[in-house]
């Protein structure tokens, strides 16, 4: 491709997380095995609340991961991409402590959340109203418990593989409490795409972004390797754990199970008073 050719590509700006199942996601395009049409797609790292707040703030960036919680939000501006969510069937944000207790014993408890906007902060306030929840960076929500700053903590992303060998409990897995009472996922991320891009182009990114995952899947060793770089300290066999905990067969197409599991959660959330009213869900 010449220089002239190369200027001649519209950039979409694709946010996601430094973390090793967002990273395998986007292994087709790093790899360039997926593309979009015309388009250049070029990555921007930035912790999943620092994007929540990103798209509620500036929607600058064309495509991005958010929140499920986030999103409620975000509905008027942005469409959900039927590829790429994150739902654990079984599995998903882990509230621990320092020793064994029930949930309901976190009333009036100091809980750390890894940020207002996520899908874990509402999930807490779900299940645990009267809690107390203190932001901190999701990356130290094990030190800040075991160090006694809070008495809990909603751990999301590795942590969820390595809590015990830290030295902590589990309280409750959501992930766990959904499929056993409601039978369904727990929908925690989203990948959304900016509705000013018209019809044509938005429909073109999730045809990319699905090729994307779907390059991953079928090279499966290169893409694990390119995403550990962004496992903080997970070795091979924790990482393919970890990514396949949130790229399954959901991922590439939400379907109706991933559309049930999102009208569950904002319904659970209109009910405890958390939301307003429930998004309206266009999936693209």
């Amino acid at each position: 491709m010449s220089a002239g050719e190369s200027t001649a590509l519209r950039t979409l700006r694709f946010g996601h997380s430094p973390d090793a199942d967002d990273a395998y996601m986007f292994y087709g395009f790093h790899a360039g095995q997926a593309t979009i049409a015309g388009c250049r797609v070029e990555h921007v790292l930035e912790d999943i609340q620092s994007l929540n707040r990103r798209a509620l703030e500036r929607a600058d960036l064309e495509i991005t991961a958010v929140s499920a919680h986030a999103y409620a939000s975000l509905a008027g501006r942005y469409a959900v991409l039927a590829c790429g969510a994150s739902l654990g069937m079984g599995y998903g944000p882990v509230v621990v402590a320092r020793e064994p207790r029930e949930l309901s014993s976190l009333v009036g408890a100091r809980v750390a959340i890894p940020g207002a906007l996520t899908t874990a902060a509402l999930l807490l306030a779900i299940e645990c109203p009267g809690s107390v929840p203190v932001e901190v960076m999701f990356d130290r929500i094990p030190a800040a418990v075991l160090a006694g700053e809070v008495e809990a903590g909603v751990i999301i992303h590795e942590s969820q593989l390595t809590y015990r060998d830290e030295g902590l409990t589990k309280v409750v897995d959501f992930g766990e409490l959904w499929r056993d009472r409601d039978g369904l996922p727990v929908p925690l991320g989203l990948d959304v795409v900016r509705r000013d891009l018209g019809p044509e182009l938005m429909r073109a990114v999730s045809t990319g972004f699905r090729a994307s995952i779907q390059a991953a899947l079928e090279h499966e060793d290169e893409a694990l390797r390119y995403a550990l770089r962004f496992g903080r300290g997970l070795d091979l066999e924790q990482g393919g754990r970890f990514v396949h905990m949130y790229v399954n067969e959901l991922t590439l197409d939400l379907g109706e199970i991933g559309r049930r599991a999102l009208e569950r959660l904002y319904a659970q959330a209109v009910e405890a008073g958390r939301l307003a009213a429930a998004p309206r869900l266009e999936i693209i």
